[in-house]
């Protein structure tokens, strides 16, 4: 059984309402005038980073592709739509037969993006393309935020291992994607085991202070936890004294213990106090690992420590304070007849606050230096220059409303790390400061 066979873990119908509400009087006052059938191409993209981020990571792709496949108006959801007669029977209708069967292209999941990077794009009927606005923004907006902190904190983490383990600090469901993007971005596993079930992360976990408190001795818990877990499982060290915890570990499961948690206090001081006593006690191969509400900033702190691993989990759901990565989804050109055969034309919104957008149909490449680094992103309409046109960013992820571009989940994994190492060095610095690459824009017949 493949992952888009598991289905969605709650009880819902199809994602097919996983929108807003007008969406759907959108779709019935344009089939109305005659125009839902006119071919149009929208696109994602931010217009900004959050303040003080270098670059976004694109996250999410394909959660999206599934969630395209399962947009469907069934009885069920027909029957809610008409019962609160949010569309007339025209729009039940056309929603009845509804299949998306355009194209979308987008950058591969794992990517990195800057502002105005056209991160997807949709393309089809208006009535078709304009249905998945919330739906798409929904998963990339949520995932790439969250892959942009683990980003951050796998780069201030360098070659330490991180463990995602946020599930009970958010939604039951937004805690298994917030453990796939958190692996799409860097992080080694997770503590949720819906997450490793439906995705295929490894998965771990031994115990937490509860199950130290419900023995009369400390030392009969870690004693529990040795016998039934192994000499080289993790023991909780910080739920009475550290330092006696300590050694009561190391007597319990000799040197072969595995590793100690920390979970709280001065971590950085902790830490060394700890690895100074393994080493003491001669368990010179025991890991350290650290955990309680960690961020990127604090886990650069520890760079100098001797940790071996780090546990993240608030910071890391919450997009360590950026929760959204902001994005829209915009109608960018479209025909102006419902004739497959007519012509785009762009399109753009005007308006003032910074929230006006550019019209047409995009590419984009980016351009390296003669070191191989990346050194803008250039965006444009119209024909690919020549010298951009092996460095093009978006691919085929649907087409003819069958999904073409689904992967591995390993494969944007590794395709963010290749992507961050693309990119100049001041990208992974944790000051504030501008997209560490410049958006360059060009419009056909610029002749740029």
């Amino acid at each position: 059984m493949g992952v888009a066979d598991l289905g969605l873990p709650v009880d819902v119908p199809s994602t097919a309402l996983f929108t807003d509400h007008y969406e759907l009087t959108m779709l019935q006052a344009a089939l109305k005038a005659g125009t839902a059938e006119r071919r149009g191409v929208f696109e994602v993209f931010t217009r900004r980073l959050p303040h003080g981020r270098r670059y976004g990571v694109v996250a999410g792709t394909g959660r999206v592709l599934d969630a395209v496949e399962n947009f469907r108006f069934d009885a069920g959801v027909l029957g809610y739509l008409r019962e609160r007669r949010i569309v007339d029977e025209t729009t039940l209708q056309w929603l009845a037969d509804y299949r998306f069967s355009g194209d979308i292209w987008g950058y591969p999941e794992g990517e990195v993006y800057f502002p105005g990077s056209p991160i997807m794009r949709v393309e089809g009927s208006f009535g078709e393309c304009v249905l998945l606005e919330t739906v798409i923004l929904s998963i990339l907006n949520h995932d790439s935020a969250i892959a942009a902190a683990a980003s951050r904190m796998a780069s201030a983490a360098g070659d330490r291992p991180l463990i995602e383990m946020g599930a009970r600090r958010t939604h039951e469901l937004a805690a298994v994607a917030a453990s796939r993007a958190a692996y799409v971005g860097g992080f080694a596993s997770t503590s949720d085991l819906a997450a490793g079930f439906r995705y295929n992360i490894p998965t771990v976990g031994t115990s937490a202070h509860a199950f130290t408190l419900l023995h009369d001795r400390e030392r009969d818990a870690f004693q529990a936890q040795v016998d039934s877990l192994g000499r080289d499982t993790t023991l909780l060290v910080d739920t009475y004294d550290v330092t006696e915890a300590v050694r009561t570990a190391v007597e319990v499961a000799g040197p072969e213990l595995g590793a100690v948690r920390i979970d709280s206090g001065d971590l950085l001081l902790v830490a060394h106090r700890v690895r100074q006593q393994l080493d003491e006690l001669g368990a010179h191969d025991t890991k350290i690992v650290v955990t309680s509400d960690l961020d990127e900033y604090a886990i650069a702190s520890l760079a100098a420590a001797p940790v071996d691993a780090y546990g993240v989990g608030t910071q890391l759901v919450t997009g360590s304070g950026h929760p959204t990565a902001s994005m829209v989804y915009k109608l960018v050109a479209r025909a102006e007849s419902a004739d497959p055969k007519a012509p785009l034309k762009p399109v753009a919104k005007k308006s003032s606050g910074g929230k006006t957008s550019v019209g047409g149909r995009k590419w984009a490449a980016r351009r390296l230096d003669a070191d191989g680094v990346a050194e803008a992103e250039v965006v444009g309409t119209g024909p690919v220059p020549a010298r951009l046109a092996g460095r093009q960013l978006l691919v085929e992820l649907v087409r003819g409303g069958e999904v073409v571009g689904r992967e591995p989940l390993d494969a944007a994994r590794d395709r963010h790390a290749a992507a961050r190492a693309g990119l100049p060095l001041s990208a992974t610095q944790l000051s504030r400061g501008e997209p560490v690459l410049p958006t360059e824009y060009v419009t056909e017949g610029s002749g740029n």
